[in-house]
């Protein structure tokens, strides 16, 4: 199943992010953000499966935000989350976001192949090499201050979970810092290449993920700079023998009218945005972070506010396929979308948008044999 899976269908891929948190990606008081309960999600990963769209990402957290609604203080944990989740759907992959300084490799190599047997084939693995500060402290780590250490530790993990999924006999690993005897994980992973995520911006982030990742994440701001941003990716991926897909966040209101969209994204981004939790996030990142450019964080308060800082795609279904078309004739292999409520937006978004994305032909339509 797995072999020829349409994960790996050369199209411009769909994705939610952020479902398993509170507030999802909207940063808003308003009385109908997200509700993460796991039924919310059932629903959301259902719908999205039947849609076609092609996985499911969500946000390994610890703490909330803070600010009125302590945004993303309520969160399902990233590995039983996708594991339920692959038990429930039949097409979609599904990842984990994984935190490599607190998942030990081994326990995480077999956690992904178990998911994966249980999805026929499904599991994915979002790489995070670390960058919030009070989540480290609040599990009693020290954040490295350099990213050199970060990164370092990170393909330390990850070259040990390679040869987990791949090494039939035990070895023994003497690294930096894992010292391991006679360790194996059996089952591997059903799928003989397990799709990897990463988000990066610094130069050794860059580096990690066009050496390990199937698929980069990185802002969309500016499209023409991120155009070229894209192709230089690709670039180094090329002289190190990698075909490297860029992926993007973006963030939905759509409505029937332009009008209507504006008028909302206003009232949930402006009017009740929370803007205590907007300037934590954007202070914790700018310290720590470098998945968004530090000369962009700071431009980034209202459209964190909207959708994490992801690209805005507001207006009728016209507009945001629109927007999607460029965000693909930009160079992006897809994007993760982020809604104020997912269970109640994604069937309008499903049954406008989705046609129009297929008949520019930037998508192909779901099929009984996908």
């Amino acid at each position: 199943m797995s072999a020829n899976h349409y994960f790996h269908r050369d199209h411009f891929k769909l994705g939610t992010f952020s479902a398993n948190c509170s507030g999802g990606l909207a940063v808003t008081k308003v009385p109908e953000r997200w509700d993460n309960s796991w039924e919310n999600n059932l629903q959301m990963a259902k719908m999205a499966d039947e849609a076609g769209f092609d996985f499911l990402l969500p946000i390994a957290r610890w703490i909330g935000y803070g600010g009125d609604t302590n945004f993303h203080g309520n969160v399902l944990e990233t590995i039983t989350w996708a594991t339920a989740l692959l038990a429930h759907t039949k097409n979609i992959h599904v990842f984990s976001t994984i935190h490599t300084s607190c998942n030990h490799p081994v326990v995480l190599a077999k956690q992904i192949a178990t998911m994966d047997h249980i999805g026929g084939g499904r599991a994915g693995l979002n790489v995070v090499c670390g960058w919030n500060r009070p989540e480290y402290e609040a599990l009693g780590q020290e954040l490295p201050d350099d990213h050199e250490t970060r990164y370092a530790y990170g393909q330390e993990w990850f070259d040990i979970v390679k040869r987990l999924w791949k090494e039939n006999e035990a070895f023994d690993y003497e690294g930096a810092w894992h010292k391991l005897k006679q360790t194996y994980s059996l089952p591997h992973p059903v799928q003989n290449n397990v799709p990897i995520f990463n988000a990066a911006g610094s130069a050794q982030g860059r580096e990690f993920a066009v050496n390990n990742a199937d698929f980069l994440f990185t802002p969309a701001m500016d499209l023409e700079k991120t155009s070229q941003d894209i192709k230089d990716i690709k670039a180094a991926g090329k002289n190190v023998g990698r075909d490297i897909g860029v992926l993007t966040l973006s963030f939905s209101v759509c409505r029937p009218t332009k009008k209507e969209a504006e008028e909302y994204h206003r009232y949930y981004a402006e009017e009740n945005a929370d803007w205590g939790a907007v300037d934590n996030i954007t202070r914790i990142m700018f310290e720590n972070a470098e998945s968004f450019p530090k000369d962009q964080i700071l431009q980034m308060k209202q459209a964190m506010a909207t959708g994490h800082g992801g690209f805005p795609l507001v207006g009728d279904p016209d507009t945001v396929a629109d927007g999607l078309e460029s965000l693909h004739n930009a160079g992006f292999g897809g994007s993760v979308l982020g809604f104020v409520d997912y269970v109640k937006e994604m069937p309008y978004f499903i049954q406008e948008v989705v046609p129009r994305l297929e008949r520019k032909g930037i998508r192909m339509p779901v099929t009984a044999d996908s």
